[in-house]
Parts: structure tokens; C-alpha cells; sequence
């Protein structure tokens, strides 16, 4: 039996694809060195996407509402609604370092200082135990705490810290000049997409046309325009909770009488746009300045911290950032604990909203399935 043309071609396509996974199979270490070569080169257009895509979330609203009815400013509409976007940004990422970074430079200081007077406060507190304590005696003894020795060692590990920086401040130099580099090429390239986004759009659908057919590329589109809600309201849900529970722990703190409740949270607002795992960083950053100050404080704070993190993970976060992507509460905490194992915080970070355009395409194709199968619903709904 002869195979008819079409035939042929798709079984040609599937002997070159097997030869091509063969040959990538074997020489694996080759196919891994030219992936790396090629992200590395295109690195600063990935980033420079990234920026776009991330600036164009609250632009376009803007842009939207800018001059809606002036034809005259019309042509300044965009550019306009860049630069207050971009003004919005920095300002907000300027009132953030300007309150945080002095604060932790003190407390780093204060830290320093406090180190030989909790060292001596120890010491004369274990002296002192003996006279209170007559039983306690023959145990303090066998201690036999040198505590010059204790203070060296602290010392010691100081000055270890600073040798090791100096001796990589050539690595950390050149790595900086070589990340900003890439993030000037990264930004300059985000501005260009941001002002031609409706002719990349139009050439990229010329593209998906001329190669493929019609029908693949409606359904392509379709996937695209999906991701792009998807991601676009992923980001608006995860600002809007961090923004929840930096309020939460100002409140909390200052209702329990906390030092640096504003501080902290806002530390903790801005660490928890990494999604469920990024405010224990802020947790870390407020027990280290509030401990200085009242170390039973710093305690409570930690109960504090447990308790509202339990509300924001397994109510807040969920349900905002769920039903901003379309995806019910079990499914954001079965993708953050996926995404979290498999790639880290970049893993937790794609996958909530790469399983909210999986599950509206799957959503879709059961409804479709139902419909041409000519289930009724009385089947299903209870």
C-alpha cells in the first residue's frame, strides 16, 4: 500500500525530530553549553522584556485615563504616562532605601557595639550565679569560660568577614559593571518595546501567519493573549497582597507597642512580592532591628510573625492572588509548593500564573468536550 503525500511528510518529521533528540541526547553536554551561550548573549533582551512587561501593568492603566478626550495631547499620551510610571517606581523604591538603609546601617552599628558589653553583662551574670545560687557553684566552675579567648574569637570572625570582602571586591566590582551593563541594554531595550508594542504586536502576527496555519495560529494567539492577562493580573494580585501584609504588621506592631513597626513593614511588604517565602526575609531583617532594642520583643514579634503569616498563606494570599489570575485557592498553593521544589523562588514566580492559563485552557477544552458530547449538566452539578 502506497503512503499518500502528507504521509510521507509528517513521517519524514518525525524520523528528523527522533534524529535531532538522538544526537542532542548524546551530545548533551554540547546542547547545554550552546543553551547557555545563547541566554547569555540574549540575556539583556529576556531582561529587557521582563522590565517592559512589568512597567506596561500599570502604564497602559494610566495611559488609559491620560487626556482621554484631548485630541491635541493625544500623541503625548504615552510618553507621559512612561515618565509618571516610571517617577512612581523609583519613588517608591527611593522612600523604601531611604528609610531602610539607615536604619539597618545603625542597628549593624549598634550590633557592633553591643557585642563586648553582652560579653561582659554574661560574664559578671555567671560570676554573680555562685553567690545567689551556692548549688550552682561546683558547675560554673567546670565551665571554665575564657572569655579573652570568647572576645578574640568574635574578633577574629570580624575581621575574617572584612579580609574575605576586600579580597573579592575586584570579582564584586567587575560582576557589578557587568550587571549594569546589562541592565542599561536591558532598560534602553524595554523603552523601545513599550512605544512600538502595537507594531511588534502587528509584525509578530504577520510572522505566526505567514508560517503557520490559520487555524494553529488563532488557537497560538489565543494562548498568548491568556498568558498576558494572566501574567499582567498575577502581578497586580501579588503587589496588592504585599501591600496587605506590610499594613497588617504596621498595625499589629504598633497595637502591641513595637519598635520600627513602619520600618518593618514595609520591609515586609516589599520582600513578600516573592511570593509566600519572601516575607520570612523580612522577618529576619525585623528581629535583628528589633532585638536590639528589646530582645522579649523580638520574641513576640517572632509569635506575631507565625501567626499572621498563617492567616496571609492560607487565606489572604490565596484568595487574593487566586481569583486575580482565575485560579481556585487549592490549585495557587498546589503551584507554589511545585514551582517552590522544582526552580526555587523563579519556580514559585511562573508557575501560579502558567497554571492559571493551564487550567482556563483545560477549563475550556472540558466545556467544549461536554458540549459535543451533549452532556447535560444535571449530570455534573451535583
Amino acid at each position: 500500500m502506497e503512503l499518500s503525500k502528507e504521509t510521507k511528510k509528517h513521517l519524514m518529521q518525525v524520523i528528523a525530530f527522533a534524529i535531532l533528540l538522538y544526537c542532542g541526547i548524546e551530545h548533551f553536554d554540547v546542547v547545554i553549553a550552546a543553551v547557555r551561550f545563547v541566554l547569555g548573549i540574549s540575556m539583556p533582551f529576556l531582561l529587557g522584556g521582563a522590565i517592559a512587561f512589568i512597567v506596561n501593568v500599570p502604564m497602559k492603566k494610566i495611559e488609559k485615563y491620560l487626556f482621554p478626550k484631548n485630541k491635541k495631547f493625544g500623541k503625548w499620551r504615552r510618553p507621559a504616562a512612561y515618565l509618571l510610571t516610571l517617577v512612581c517606581i523609583i519613588g517608591i523604591l527611593a522612600l523604601a532605601l531611604v528609610v531602610i538603609i539607615p536604619e539597618l546601617g545603625n542597628t549593624v552599628a549598634m550590633l557592633g557595639e553591643q557585642i563586648p558589653v553582652a560579653i561582659k553583662a554574661v560574664q559578671k551574670w555567671l560570676a554573680d550565679i555562685p553567690k545567689q545560687y551556692p548549688a550552682l557553684a561546683p558547675a560554673i566552675e567546670e565551665l571554665n569560660i575564657d572569655w579573652s579567648a570568647v572576645s578574640a574569637s568574635v574578633v577574629n570572625f570580624v575581621q575574617s568577614i572584612a579580609s574575605s570582602a576586600v579580597s573579592s571586591g575586584v570579582g564584586v566590582f567587575s560582576g557589578i559593571v557587568s550587571g549594569v551593563t546589562t541592565f542599561v541594554i536591558a532598560f534602553t531595550f524595554s523603552i523601545y518595546v513599550l512605544f512600538q508594542k502595537e507594531k511588534l504586536a502587528r509584525q509578530g502576527k504577520q510572522v505566526l501567519y505567514a508560517l503557520f496555519p490559520d487555524k494553529a495560529t488563532e488557537k497560538m494567539l489565543l494562548v498568548m493573549r491568556l498568558s498576558n492577562q494572566t501574567f499582567s493580573s498575577f502581578l497586580s494580585g501579588q503587589c496588592l497582597e504585599a501591600v496587605i501584609l506590610g499594613t497588617m504588621f504596621v498595625i499589629s506592631m504598633s497595637l502591641f507597642g513595637m519598635p520600627y513597626a513602619m520600618l518593618t513593614g514595609i520591609v515586609i511588604a516589599i520582600t513578600a512580592l516573592v511570593p509566600i517565602f519572601g516575607a520570612f526575609i523580612g522577618c529576619a531583617v525585623g528581629m535583628l532591628l528589633i532585638v536590639m532594642v528589646n530582645p522579649i520583643q523580638a520574641l513576640w514579634f517572632l509569635v506575631l510573625f507565625l501567626v499572621l503569616q498563617q492567616v496571609e498563606g492560607n487565606l489572604i494570599y490565596p484568595h487574593v492572588v487566586g481569583n486575580s489570575v482565575g485560579l481556585p485557592s487549592i490549585w495557587v498553593l498546589a503551584a507554589v509548593t511545585i514551582g517552590g521544589n522544582l526552580f526555587g523562588i523563579m519556580g514559585i514566580l511562573v508557575f501560579i500564573p502558567l497554571c492559571s492559563v493551564l487550567y482556563a485552557l483545560f477549563a475550556t477544552f472540558v466545556k467544549k468536550r461536554l458540549k459535543e458530547r451533549k452532556v447535560s449538566e444535571s449530570k455534573w452539578s451535583n
